[in-house]
């Protein structure tokens, strides 16, 4: 790596910390003073309110980051520009691009980098904050108790529960119908049971008591069945995972969670343009860099104030847009991850023609 490069990446790399650990600050002092009200009248210590501010600073970092990508961008290659730094870089023969080369190879390992910390480490940190809310600030991050739910756990198979309790791992009022065929659908079986248990041994959902009603021809065949094995495939797990909030799964568990409502028969559109977003929010690290560096590579009246205003601008549009494209897509017939990474597809555009356009 030539000395120029580590220069500017060293430039670079100072300001973006000191704009995240900026931003960070203010961000859990704003929440703080909203929250330490609440955290006093249920009588929690110091040590619980550092354990929760520990655990919220992953979910700040995920929102905080790019953006301070985008600060840092501006402000370490404006501070160049304000210094005649990139004019000298320029007379030497040093074109925008080979300048931009370090910050962009920096920016794609970042975005992988954030990739993986969204989803695997921010879910894990979000579970013990969420906790915390629980039981310190009364939000409701999640309950005890799932209702009506229903399930196709085979494409001839319906399965409905009207309550579950996690913790006992009990369902209450089962029933379970198979049918001949999805084309030409005919009841074969429906086993009904007041109470269902998991039995952790045998991975099977068990009925203490259940009513087993079969087709034979023209008549009806009705038993009564003692610790029936229930046929249902969808284990405790997958049902306890519809009860925690989307935002402590981590990637793997968030796909499995819109699998099994999807099984349930729930419209999971909604989910999936999130869970393909949650795929392209972090390589907003290298967009912003194709869009603030050669904006901030131009000398420009009025200096840093400028730079904050186009981060400011930049900042709200692509989120705004993110936001409401995604809203948007919900009800349009384009593929999910289309609607997931339009954000990403519209800066980078905007990001290549504003360094075209860019004298190098």
């Amino acid at each position: 790596m030539r000395l120029v490069d580590r220069y500017v990446l060293r430039q670079f790399a100072s300001t973006l910390f000191f704009s995240v650990g900026a931003l960070c600050v203010i961000f859990i002092v704003v929440d703080m003073l909203e929250s330490l009200d609440a955290f006093l009248d249920h009588n929690a210590t110091f040590g619980v309110i550092v354990t929760y501010y520990v655990s919220f600073l992953p979910q700040i970092l995920e929102l905080l980051f790019p953006v301070g990508m985008l600060l840092a961008s501006l402000f370490s290659i404006g501070r160049l520009s304000t210094n005649n730094e990139t004019t000298a870089m320029r007379s030497s023969g040093m074109s925008l691009y080979r300048l931009m080369a370090p910050l962009l190879v920096f920016g794609l390992t970042m975005s992988f980098a954030q990739l993986y910390f969204n989803g695997w480490i921010v879910p894990v940190a979000n579970a013990e904050k969420f906790r915390i809310e629980r039981e310190y600030l009364a939000r409701g991050t999640g309950g005890e108790a799932l209702y009506r739910l229903y399930f196709r756990d085979q494409p001839t198979r319906n399965v409905s529960v009207e309550s579950y309790d996690a913790i006992a791992r009990q369902g209450r009022i089962v029933s379970i119908e198979t049918f001949t065929n999805e084309l030409h659908p005919r009841l074969l079986e429906r086993i009904e049971a007041p109470i269902m248990n998991w039995d952790t041994v045998r991975s099977a959902w068990v009925a203490p008591t259940a009513i087993r009603r079969v087709t034979i021809g023209d008549s009806l065949d009705v038993t009564t069945v003692n610790n029936a094995v229930l046929p249902f495939a969808i284990t405790h797990d997958r049902i306890v995972r519809l009860q925690r909030n989307t935002d402590e799964l981590t990637f793997d568990e968030l796909w499995d969670y819109i699998e099994t409502k999807k099984i349930g028969g729930k419209d999971t559109r909604r989910l999936e343009i999130d869970y393909y977003g949650q795929w392209a929010f972090p390589f907003a690290n290298a967009i912003v860099l194709l869009i603030a560096v050669p904006f901030a590579s131009v000398r420009r009246r009025g200096g840093i104030a400028v730079n904050i205003a186009a981060a400011m601008v930049v900042s709200f549009v692509y989120i705004a847009f993110s936001r409401i494209s995604q809203a948007m897509g919900t009800d349009l017939d384009f593929p999910v991850w289309v609607v997931a990474w339009s954000s990403n597809a519209l800066f980078f555009l905007v990001g290549l023609t504003i360094l075209v356009r860019t004298r190098t």
